[in-house]
């Protein structure tokens, strides 16, 4: 029994680990990009994924129970709203930089 003990806390200490190695090149790709497209597209996937390690280690660290459901929720819900600003944000960014087509290939869609 004592075994199977060790055996999940090295499987979420390994997690832990690689989801804070996650987010430090998260914040290694805000501070090293300079556009904004480049800093939301490093933010959003890595943030995302890192969350998820993170939190999927405290699930197994908590066993199974309310709090495992909790944090599952949560994941849930950073997976749908970490995508989403990134979207939005982007979008705003593309639609108020004058200067847009200095940094990104634009294609414009007429239908708009």
């Amino acid at each position: 029994m004592i075994i199977l003990q060790w055996i999940r806390f090295v499987f979420a200490a390994l997690l832990m680990l690689w989801g804070l190695l996650t987010l430090f090149a998260t914040a290694v790709g805000l501070f090293r990009f300079d556009y904004v497209m480049n800093r939301i597209h490093a933010a959003t996937k890595c943030d995302t994924f890192g969350v998820l390690l993170i939190f999927s280690s405290l699930a197994i660290i908590s066993g199974f129970g309310i709090a495992t459901i909790k944090l599952l929720l949560i994941i849930m819900f950073l997976w749908i709203a970490n995508p989403v600003s990134g979207h939005l944000i982007a979008h705003l960014e593309a639609a108020t930089n004058s200067r847009i087509r200095e940094k990104c290939e634009v294609i414009r869609n007429d239908t708009d």
